[in-house]
């Protein structure tokens, strides 16, 4: 893919997309400090970030297997959290490409490349920026987790300077927007409460997935 490909997007988007791909790296950072800190071997978190390439993802299997959860509960919840690229995956089927390229597309969709690919004008702008963005997480990402790894390796506990607390905020900020919709809300605030009295008679990871049952929910 050559530089051409880009010269559709105006200036302004391209410092937009690396502004928004160097915030990733700093989350990513937090990560690979949180992983370390908790005591995972280096190659684990660095793998989850390039294979995976799903923060959101990455950092509930690492704080369910840290709190001495099951892997495989970890992984669903993982699957669950990243749910909504299914219908991602519908809206940007014709900015991922074709063939084999469209496994690398599949690969670097995520949220940001989703919202600038579907923010530009033209066709060829959207392309362009769906996959300098895409390509530009997937590599801030990682290197985000290996330079967070190695601060992480410092720290005796994750609590020094609250990385515990990314997580639950980056899922808050994820989930905020969707909120607005009385049904979402009634149905998010009944899966809230089902986990949390499931908490003292579930094993670590069993709450998150017993939420689902808020799903049912209907609005009166």
């Amino acid at each position: 893919m050559s530089l051409s490909f880009f010269s559709s997007l105006k200036s302004d988007t391209i410092k937009a997309i690396f502004l928004v791909c160097l915030a990733v790296g700093v989350v990513g950072a937090s990560y690979g400090s949180l992983a370390m800190a908790y005591g995972f071997p280096l190659w684990l978190p660095l793998l989850l970030s390039v294979v995976v390439l799903a923060g959101a993802s990455e950092f509930m299997f690492i704080g369910i297997i840290a709190s001495g959860g099951n892997p495989l509960a970890a992984a669903v919840a993982g699957l669950l959290v990243n749910a909504r690229h299914f219908p991602f995956g519908v809206t940007v089927r014709d900015l991922v490409g074709k063939g084999v390229v469209s496994l690398i597309g599949c690969h670097i969709m995520n949220d940001e490349s989703v919202v600038f690919g579907l923010s530009q004008s033209t066709p060829e702008q959207r392309k362009a920026a769906f996959w300098l963005c895409g390509t530009g997480v997937a590599l801030f990402w990682p290197v985000g987790t290996l330079l967070g790894a190695a601060v992480g390796k410092l720290l005796p506990a994750p609590e020094t300077i609250g990385l515990d607390a990314v997580f639950p905020a980056i899922l808050l900020a994820l989930v905020l927007p969707a909120l607005k919709k009385k049904t979402t809300l009634i149905r998010a605030t009944s899966g809230a409460a089902i986990s949390l009295a499931a908490v003292p008679f579930a094993p670590v990871g069993l709450p998150v997935l017993l939420s689902l049952l808020g799903l049912a929910t209907r609005k009166k």
